[in-house]
């Protein structure tokens, strides 16, 4: 049986449809909206693994270049790993899900959402998160949801549900946004300096849509009459739970209200589970997992009671303190600009490097080909929580991170014709303990400002924590590792003192009300203002000059008709600049040239080169010439780059020349005038002659103090 609903959204139709595709997946739904398709499956394991003791939930997502008539580039003309933006939108399928399934429940879900068609206006990524909760929903997985998602933007002033690429350009807000019909479960986007409320404003605006959209996946699910799978709790041995209770909680209690770093604590709970571990084993053979997770239990219990009744964090903070921070600019001599900020025990060392325009990234995917100035990548090595770890690819929060926070620096660069370089930012995470994306944040902007960019305000970042038990609430300003891992929100939000520049917010709980938002809003603008006042102690504004390190860009116009002539049959002429100078040189099709030079004399020569290849012969003046060719009636004299002229045998010499090699042989310099330019073939007469004679007068001119 097909099952088809539809719904208008955004001025366009969402379409459902189940019953048709891929029928031996446990769910499987062709979303549709414009022309964009997307087909979502879901598949779930009926048992879970042994000794499993977490939720192993996949999510992917891939396009298929042939949804807008692409085949793919490389050698093999397939797709290959996934790139940045499908591992971008995997993340944006998986955050909003997660949370919605059964705590027990501890079985694989492998969720895919494949591009089969793009009209490149509408993006495949909100359609393939509804599509996924929509396969969830018609499946045999005990899914809590339904969830929607859509992507709202704000042109003059109003709010946009799921605006296209064109309407993005004109957009000052570009938010993508996922909830159940009560709550928000995840935000991610960025805007140009927008206020806390006019960035609320613009979730509630979405929630509106993601109601609809909630609805129509129920009704959607109903008419499937999906059987769901039972979850049964894990028994629970009362007395071994207690006998853990009763030798853990005290100690547990005692180590939280202590003043240690992380690691002690980490040290702490290892010797204490370790001595409970032991006393306990006999009794209880084979239970380790068991009492490992009564014990993770206390310190969940106990972390938040402190939090919520006292007001305490494991740090001795307070719900609204900031962690201790330092600030260091140009702590790395050679690079164009670094940074090194710390908070608590969190630290970012970023560095930033100015390139030309051939340094600029090209983005390949279903859109049109486009290139990207500015690039920051974030790297987390396993030693910044002083673990032992595999160092491979690029993982996915790795790219997650370094994604917020370049769309949180972004809007605050200069304009590419006023600073036309290509910018990257490196933030190497040497510690963590919490917020090491924030921290790349402010580093970042440090790291610019140090390297002499522009950028219009500095930018800071935070991350907001939250405790909720039944109508007790705690945000937390700041947090460290252990309240993101046991607290039930991580809400980070970026900006500058005017407002919002980024955001992201992920939750483990089943959603978050408006109130608590709004609560988190602000007291994540004070924290803001707080850290950019820290900041600003340290550099106040951008240096005036960009490192001597760096290459300096010179730029000088060529004739459009002559650019051929600079770049030369295959780039001969160009590579011989190049090489020359030491310079590097891009050209614009309206005949912009610009430079890049470390030194000013390399810029000088290649200006120099280049002004020769261009320049124009006049009639009268005088050019160091080089002979290319010799005949019985004269030498063909080369008097600038790619142009000669015929220097004839009368002109060679005052007196009579019997023999041009007598004289001249190929590859002799020569001085010659240029006596004229025919204005049908363009030929160029020379004479060495007239510079003799001109030479001759010049000798024998009565001295100006004789005049």
């Amino acid at each position: 049986m097909v099952t088809v609903k539809e719904l208008s959204l955004g001025g366009r139709t969402l379409r459902l449809e189940a019953g048709k595709l891929a029928k031996q997946a446990s769910g499987a739904v062709l979303a549709t909206y414009g022309d964009t398709v997307v087909l979502c499956t879901v598949v779930g394991a009926d048992e879970p693994k042994e000794g499993m003791n977490y939720f192993p939930l996949q999510v992917e997502f891939r396009e298929k270049t042939a949804s807008v008539g692409k085949i793919p580039g490389g050698f093999f003309k397939r797709e290959a790993r996934p790139s940045e933006k499908e591992i971008l939108t995997a993340r944006l399928i998986d955050r909003p899900i997660r949370p919605l399934f059964p705590e027990e429940y501890m079985n694989e879900v492998q969720v895919v959402c494949t591009v089969y068609s793009s009209d490149r206006e509408n993006d495949a990524d909100v359609v393939a998160a509804v599509g996924a909760s929509a396969a969830l929903m018609i499946s045999k997985i005990p899914f809590e949801g339904p969830v929607g998602e859509v992507r709202v933007g704000r042109i003059n002033g109003e709010y946009v549900v799921n605006p296209t690429h064109s309407q993005l350009l004109e957009s000052d807000m570009d938010m993508v946004i996922g909830g159940t019909t009560d709550s928000i479960v995840m935000v991610e986007g960025d805007a140009k300096e927008l206020s806390e409320d006019i960035v609320l404003g613009a979730i509630k605006f979405a929630h509106e849509n993601i109601k609809q959209l909630c609805m129509m996946q129920t009704e959607f699910a109903a008419e499937r009459n999906a059987v769901k799978q039972k979850v049964v709790p894990a028994e629970v041995n009362k007395e071994l739970k207690d006998e853990v209770y009763e030798k853990a909680s005290k100690v547990i209690s005692e180590i939280h209200r202590s003043d240690v770093t992380k690691d002690e604590r980490s040290q702490k709970y290892k010797e204490l589970y370790e001595s409970i571990s032991e006393a306990l084993k006999d009794k209880y053979p084979e239970e380790e997992k068991v009492i490992a997770k009564h014990f993770d239990d206390i310190q969940y219990y106990d972390m938040r009671e402190m939090i919520l009744s006292e007001n305490r964090r494991l740090d001795g903070r307070t719900t609204t303190q900031i962690r201790p921070i330092t600030c260091e600019v140009g702590y790395l001599p050679r690079n164009h600009g670094s940074a090194l900020f710390t908070r608590g025990e969190t630290q970012s060392l970023t560095s930033m490097t100015l390139g030309t325009a051939s340094d600029q990234q090209i983005i390949d995917g279903l859109m049109p080909e486009e290139k990207k100035r500015f690039m920051l990548h974030y790297n987390f090595p396993p030693f910044s929580t002083g673990e032992v770890g595999r160092y491979g690819s690029t993982g996915r929060r790795e790219i997650g991170h370094g994604h917020l926070a370049e769309r949180s620096l972004k809007g605050m660069l200069p304009v590419e014709a006023d600073f036309p370089y290509t910018i990257r930012l490196v933030s190497d995470i040497l510690e963590s303990n919490g917020s090491s994306s924030m921290a790349t944040v402010c580093a970042g902007t440090l790291a610019l400002m140090d390297g002499g960019v522009q950028i219009k305000r500095p930018v800071a970042g935070i991350a907001m924590g939250l405790i909720k038990e039944g109508d007790r609430v705690a945000v937390l300003s700041d947090i460290l590792g252990n309240e993101d891992f046991l607290g039930d929100m991580d809400f980070k939000v970026c900006g500058t003192s005017e407002g919002i520049t980024g955001l992201q917010m992920d939750i483990k709980i089943k959603g978050v009300s408006f109130e608590i938002m709004q609560r988190a809003l602000a007291q994540a603008k004070e924290g803001r203002m707080h850290i950019l006042g820290i900041m600003k102690e340290t550099i106040a504004e951008p240096r005036p000059n960009i490192s001597q390190f760096a290459p300096h860009l010179y730029t000088m116009t060529v004739p459009v008709d002559m650019i051929g002539a600079v770049i030369g049959p295959g780039g001969k002429n160009i590579r011989h600049i190049i090489e020359m100078s030491g310079a590097e040189i891009n050209i614009d099709d309206d005949g912009t040239v610009v430079i890049a030079a470390v030194s000013g004399e390399s810029a000088r020569i290649a200006q120099s080169m280049i002004a020769k290849i261009t320049e124009v012969p006049e009639k009268g003046k005088t050019y160091d010439g080089k002979v290319v060719k010799t005949t019985d009636f004269g030498a063909f004299v080369e008097i600038l780059p790619g142009k000669e002229g015929l220097l004839h045998i009368s002109q060679i010499d005052k007196k009579r020349v019997a023999k041009v090699e007598d004289v001249l042989k190929r590859g002799d310099k020569v001085t010659v005038k240029v006596l004229e330019i025919d204005k049908q073939t363009g030929k160029i007469s020379l004479s060495h002659k007239a510079v003799m004679e001109d030479e001759e007068k010049a000798k024998n001119a009565p001295d100006a103090e004789n005049k």
